[in-house]
């Protein structure tokens, strides 16, 4: 590990801790453990992550500013733990019916109420990766927009496929509302997360060089998404009564990452 001048470290721990998807790491725990039984497991681990990230941030990169994505973390699990300690038999049950829920709309309003601010939440992650000459040139503000909203349309699919499968499956733990479309949504943000900012960089390194912007490669942003679709088929197989579409997205999935690894 390196310090620079200004005793901000650098080095591979650095940089994965300035990495917006870290600072998600609780709402994701959180959100994809919680159901009924698991309230207590799921909000203890979110609170224990939010809590550990903010710790070893502070403690590898000394001159690291407070970001809104770190204190929402611990205000938000810290609240549910006490909440949860204090509710009634009825409200906990609520809890562990409908948390996830909760957790993915309060993620969503972040991400959306930090892009109507003009201060999307990932951009205090990429300001600490970046020359400052870039931190409010048109392409280097865009790029966070775009992730940042990639993150609260993800968040509000989650949300929405645990509400259908709570309200009108009465099935929290159903495998594709459950399970399958939240992994799936949070899955794509996650490469979006890592893919758009490579095409920002390669479209404007060839209007540097004025040569013409060549057409968007999504084989690189879908490729991931279709190796999915294998692991899901063969959870279909074990855990739904549909075998038949098991062994299509199987085939789907094999057939869709051997044709967009040719591409990509």
């Amino acid at each position: 590990m390196r310090t620079d001048p200004k005793g901000t470290a650098s080095g591979p721990v650095a940089g994965f801790l300035e990495n917006p998807i870290v600072g998600m790491a609780p709402w994701i725990i959180f959100s994809l453990l919680v159901g009924p039984g698991r309230f207590e497991l799921a909000v203890g681990l979110a609170l224990v992550a939010a809590v550990a990230l903010i710790a070893v941030s502070r403690l590898v990169n000394r001159g690291t500013s407070w970001k809104l994505l770190e204190l929402a973390d611990v205000v938000f699990f810290a609240s549910m733990a006490v909440v949860g300690l204090l509710a009634s038999e009825g409200t906990r049950r609520w809890l562990e019916t409908y948390a996830g829920e909760v957790s993915n709309i309060a993620l969503a309003v972040i991400a959306f109420g930090s892009m109507a601010v003009r201060m999307p939440f990932t951009l205090q992650y990429a300001r600490e990766q970046a020359d400052p000459s870039l931190w409010h040139t048109r392409g280097f503000l865009r790029t966070n927009y775009m992730i940042t909203g990639a993150w609260g349309v993800a968040f509000l699919v989650a949300a929405a496929a645990g509400a259908y499968g709570d309200l009108v499956l009465h099935n929290p733990n159903n495998i594709w509302t459950g399970w399958i479309i939240q992994i799936l949504a949070i899955v794509a943000a996650l490469k979006f997360t890592v893919w758009y900012p490579d095409v920002v960089r390669a479209r404007a390194a060839r209007a540097a060089a004025g040569k013409e912007p060549e057409p968007t490669n999504w084989a690189g942003l879908l490729l991931p998404l279709a190796g999915l679709l294998i692991p899901i088929g063969i959870a279909v197989l074990v855990f739904d009564n549909m075998w038949w579409l098991g062994v299509a997205l199987i085939v789907a999935g094999s057939l869709l990452t051997k044709r967009l690894s040719s591409e990509s």
